[in-house]
């Protein structure tokens, strides 16, 4: 229940974040330079915040219960979980990597080579981890696979070979950084030190976008904001708590979804239109990305 829980909600916050940044980027209300550090900013102040309070909490129930000359080890074990530096790089690349590249690329282009990337680095970690899959696991793939295809290649169009590589080392990049997660023990400092540590970045970001500081606007900032602290920050935080629940595969596929809801969020908040194509798309990705979480079976050599 958990995991299905955490993993819903972690779905939404992504694609939450794909309408921000469509709305920030491809409106031409802030450049990919200035948005990711707004967004690297801003998700590092949220998160730090709740830390802090998070941290007070802990030691303060914790005087309560064993008074001021006792530790508690699962509050100290939270406590030193601090996330390392291979994985805020995961993040900055994936973040960087992927504002640059959604201004050169249409939504379908992107979102075909940016999930194709993700299953590939996922899936085959997790295969080459002994989590083969079923006959049953191989088609549910295949079929959501289809359907996503189905729903984003009416809208994509040839890439240019640079913009291609970048989104795809973005895809890669987010892989590897959801795969970090499954080991990490308390998800809020993880993700919250993983973004702080992702600052040092920021001023070599911040000094390329200088040249672009008289193009944004004030709704470019809020969602820029909304993007780092709510859709990220947080967001990223509840995906940690879902990984180790998930294997490596299972949560591979389940961001097939990702686009589907998406496109829900932008039938609600932007009026777009709801068309037959997207209704048989939904059916065929949700359904076939059921089968697969739901498939217990034994995998079999071929």
């Amino acid at each position: 229940m958990k995991a299905a829980l955490f993993t819903t909600i972690a779905l939404i916050a992504f694609a939450a974040n794909s309408l921000l940044c469509r709305m920030a980027l491809a409106d031409g209300a802030i450049d990919a330079w200035n948005f990711t550090v707004i967004r690297l900013l801003s998700a590092a102040a949220c998160l730090g915040l709740i830390m802090l309070l998070q941290a007070y909490f802990l030691r303060r129930n914790r005087l309560r219960r064993n008074g001021p000359k006792q530790t508690g080890n699962t509050d100290k074990t939270v406590l030193q979980d601090t996330g390392d530096w291979f994985s805020s790089l995961c993040l900055v690349i994936y973040a960087l990597c992927f504002s640059v590249a959604y201004q050169a690329l249409d939504t379908g282009t992107g979102a075909l080579i940016l999930f194709a990337a993700v299953q590939l680095t996922m899936i085959g970690w997790g295969i080459y981890h002994k989590e083969p899959l079923t006959r049953v696991q191989w088609t549910a793939l295949l079929i959501a696979l289809i359907g996503f295809m189905y729903l984003m290649l009416p809208s994509a169009s040839m890439p240019s070979l640079s913009a291609a590589l970048i989104i795809a080392i973005s895809g890669s990049a987010w892989g590897i950084y959801s795969i970090r997660g499954k080991s990490c023990v308390s998800p809020l400092r993880t993700t919250g030190f993983n973004f702080i540590r992702s600052l040092i970045a920021v001023p070599i970001l911040a000094l390329i976008g200088m040249g672009y500081l008289n193009d944004i606007s004030m709704t470019g900032v809020i969602l820029s904001v909304a993007s780092g602290a709510i859709a990220s920050g947080i967001g990223y935080s509840i995906w940690y708590m879902a990984m180790p629940l998930l294997k490596t595969t299972q949560s591979a596929v389940v961001q097939l979804c990702v686009p589907v809801l998406a496109a829900l969020l932008g039938m609600i908040f932007l009026s777009e239109k709801l068309t037959l194509d997207f209704i048989i798309a939904s059916v065929v990705i949700l359904g076939a990305v059921l089968v697969f979480i739901l498939n217990k079976g034994q995998a079999r050599p071929y």
